[in-house]
């Protein structure tokens, strides 16, 4: 399997090949049991909760929202909606990340029904028009005592299990729209 998504409450699994009719069906009748690639998934964890940090801190110091973003197995990156990424923002924005990531913050999730959730803008970092439709709830990750934002994904139980972050590459992707992307140093 190379990815998986839910469309209209039904889990689909995309595979590296395609299946003949007959291993379809016979398929459709039995429980299929998978088995999760920890080493990758961890990695995705700890770099998806480092964007949080990272989209945090550029909220609270610069009011910018995310853009696009994308999460691979050795960095990750964010686009926000940001005029000036100077030298100066971006050593400021390291080192908030990086706090954050020391102070071994707790990352907890918990849900909000979608109506209290449109009452909370701060919760947004996207446009709230990319909002799946028809959700009674909401699923919020809120890292203690640091930002809250609405999302969906995985990710480590404590800001210290990221490890230290740098920022690897930066780009200019037009008039009010930058780049950052990160990458997090090796655990043991």
């Amino acid at each position: 399997m190379v990815e998986s998504s839910k469309e209209s409450g039904r889990i689909i699994h995309q595979l590296s090949e395609p299946l003949s009719e007959e291993n379809k069906h016979l398929l459709d009748q039995q429980k299929i049991h998978g088995v999760v690639d920890w080493e990758l998934r961890y990695k995705h964890m700890r770099h998806h909760t480092a964007l949080h940090i990272l989209s945090g801190v550029v909220f609270q110091k610069f009011g910018s929202k995310i853009t696009g973003g994308q999460i691979y197995p050795d960095r990750a990156r964010l686009d926000f909606k940001l005029d000036d990424l100077s030298r100066e923002r971006l050593l400021t924005i390291l080192s908030e990340v990086n706090r954050i990531v020391d102070e071994n913050r707790e990352v907890k999730t918990f849900w909000l029904t979608t109506e209290e959730a449109l009452q909370k803008q701060e919760l947004y970092r996207l446009s709230a028009d990319l909002l799946p439709k028809g959700l009674e709830k909401l699923r919020i990750v809120d890292i203690v005592g640091f930002d809250a934002q609405l999302d969906g994904g995985t990710h480590v139980a404590r800001t210290s299990e990221v490890g230290r972050v740098t920022i690897s590459k930066t780009e200019n992707k037009g008039k009010d729209n930058k780049r950052i992307e990160i990458a997090l140093e090796t655990t043991a």
